[in-house]
């Protein structure tokens, strides 16, 4: 027993000096205090008692959710400083804590106060800044969402609220809105709910709930493809519909209810899954790549634009993120295949990019020549062209980067070939004529 105890001695002070030690090597990864206190204050507990009334919906999701469970309640989330430009009162928190003030918005500063990597990672993406830029700052954009789509254009008097409909129930819901609030500090409903690309009063941009729906934040939510076909859909841009196409979306709506949605971040590796959704390939953990919450960093060229480049600046580096791109591939495939896949993408990019600079070239000769209508929506080139590049052109790119072969040909490059050939009778009738023909002989773009 005596030996035992020396034994025992001798042991703990060879840890504890091996821990010192440890210490002044590595400051950094000294062990540090970690303590977990449970329970709720008694303000947090009235506003959930409040809401289990009032709205039992969102507490019932709540309840459920990692941030219950980790002891975060509404309270930590909702309430602001008096300060604040977004402080207000509901009715619960004027008669039981008068001196409490709330906001019913939660910007991406108060989620970077627990989460201020993935916060930074965001605010950097193309989800935040970037997305709600068309809707907040473009002008040639506000001018489609009020004076041609909100109907303006035929008679729609500006002051009329129903001039703001298609702004609100379409672009600000996918691109977010900059908020405007109300006397009472509250945001106007012209102008919230919006989209990823939302910018609060208090300087927050972007917006976490689109992707991690509140109030659960189910982490399963974001990780399956429908997180991101809310936005990414329809005949612009039908990444959804592309992804069920390809080989990767027939294995997860074979099979995907049986996989493993909810590992830790960087843990989350195939065999939890069989074949990658949106999140695997742009966002998540995987082998020695590290989840990022920035969609621009695994990409190489801008396909949301006129003519595909190379991303540069605030859309990623496109060099680089060919490589990570392929890092991610390289988990589950060969070298031979993840070079013969991208090179034969390369060659679709660079197709359209052919198609696209003759177009253009055509178009801007027209232009010289005085043979554009001052208004493109009534001119037939100008309104083909658009459809060339931001429908036909934009599917054919992103069904050959994503293997959906039906969108690459049938609604990408073989409409983008009847297109260009429309473009092209148009062009040398006006050339010919040296004039612009009377009527649009495009009887519908509906099969554009």
């Amino acid at each position: 027993m005596r030996h035992r105890t020396i034994l025992l001695i001798t042991t703990l002070v060879v840890l504890t000096l091996t821990t010192i030690a440890f210490s002044e090597k590595y400051p950094n990864l000294a062990p540090k205090k970690i303590e977990l206190k449970r329970g709720y204050t008694e303000e947090a507990l009235k506003c959930i008692d409040c809401h289990a009334k009032v709205t039992p919906g969102i507490v019932e999701d709540w309840k459920n959710s990692r941030m219950a469970h980790a002891g975060v309640s509404c309270y930590d989330c909702h309430v602001v400083p008096k300060n604040s430009p977004m402080a207000s009162q509901c009715e619960g928190v004027k008669k039981t804590m008068p001196g409490i003030y709330t906001s019913p918005m939660v910007s991406p500063k108060t989620c970077e106060r627990c989460h201020p990597t993935e916060v930074e990672q965001f605010s950097k993406s193309a989800h935040a800044k970037l997305a709600g830029s068309p809707v907040i700052e473009n002008p040639k954009y506000q001018k489609l969402m009020y004076e041609l789509e909100g109907g303006i254009f035929a008679g729609m008097p500006k002051s009329d609220k129903r001039s703001l409909a298609l702004r609100q129930t379409g672009c600000q819901m996918c691109h977010g809105m900059k908020v405007e609030l109300d006397k009472n500090n509250k945001p106007t409903n012209s102008s919230w709910p919006a989209g990823v690309g939302t910018r609060y009063p208090d300087g927050g941009k972007g917006n976490c709930t689109v992707c991690h729906n509140r109030h659960s934040f189910k982490i399963s939510e974001a990780r399956k493809p429908e997180a991101c076909a809310k936005c990414h859909m329809g005949p612009d841009h039908p990444t959804i519909e592309i992804y069920y196409e390809s080989s990767h979306g027939k294995l997860y709506l074979t099979e995907g209810d049986e996989w493993k949605w909810d590992s830790a971040p960087d843990a989350w590796e195939p065999g939890d899954y069989r074949a990658p959704t949106c999140a695997t390939c742009h966002m998540s953990g995987i082998g020695e790549l590290s989840t990022t919450h920035n969609v621009n960093e695994r990409l190489k060229w801008d396909m949301a634009h006129v003519k595909s480049v190379v991303r540069t600046g605030e859309r990623g580096d496109g060099e680089k993120g060919r490589k990570l791109m392929k890092k991610v591939c390289s988990n589950c495939h060969s070298g031979v295949f993840i070079d013969n896949y991208f090179n034969k993408f390369d060659s679709a990019i660079g197709l359209y990019n052919f198609y696209v600079e003759k177009a253009q070239t055509m178009l801007e000769d027209l232009k010289k020549r005085g043979l554009l209508k001052k208004d493109k929506w009534k001119d037939p080139f100008q309104e083909l062209y658009y459809f060339l590049w931001h429908h036909a052109g934009r599917r054919a790119r992103q069904g050959a980067a994503m293997d959906g072969p039906d969108y690459a040909q049938w609604h990408g490059f073989f409409q983008i070939m009847l297109i260009y050939k429309d473009l092209e009778d148009i062009y040398n009738w006006r050339i010919k004529n040296g004039k612009i023909e009377p009527l649009s002989p495009v009887m519908s773009t509906g099969a554009y």
